[in-house]
């Protein structure tokens, strides 16, 4: 089983729309093959709690506005460091760069085939990394 031609299309749009957001290290999985809740699963993260929320923001109404769809449920919202949008045939994770190092959900879906994104996306990622070299942070991102 693979996810479907309408997942696809809602991966896309959302990870284009975290991409113009400037979301870092953006990526999917398809995960229909091991879960039976949804067919896929997009990550992003983004330096600060405020960028966290606009990212999330620009995702719901590029989804609501070019695609017809809305969130069955959203959480996380009142720290805004890690915010889950639950569109049922997709599940997006909108996370602060340190919840996405601590947690590491890549290491859980690693062996879940990558969904091809869009070309802006595909180029965040390491930007987590690169980030946290420029100020000097210890967040290192997944790349």
């Amino acid at each position: 089983m693979t996810a479907t031609d309408r997942s696809i299309e809602l991966i896309n749009a959302a990870a284009q729309a975290a991409a113009d957001r400037l979301a870092h290290d953006i990526i999917a999985y398809d995960v229909s093959d091991v879960l039976s809740i949804t067919d896929a699963f997009l990550l992003a993260s983004a330096p600060n709690d405020r960028q966290v929320k606009s990212i999330v923001d620009e995702i719901e109404e590029r989804l609501q506005k070019e695609l017809g769809a809305k969130p069955v449920r959203r959480e996380g919202d009142r720290d805004a460091r890690w915010i889950l949008l639950d569109y049922v045939d997709i599940v997006i994770h909108v996370q602060h760069s340190e919840e996405r190092v601590f947690y590491a959900l890549e290491r859980l879906w690693k062996d879940c085939p990558e969904i091809a994104l869009p070309e802006d996306a595909v180029k965040t990622r390491g930007k987590a990394a690169e980030h946290a070299q420029l100020t000097g942070s210890s967040e290192g991102g997944q790349s």
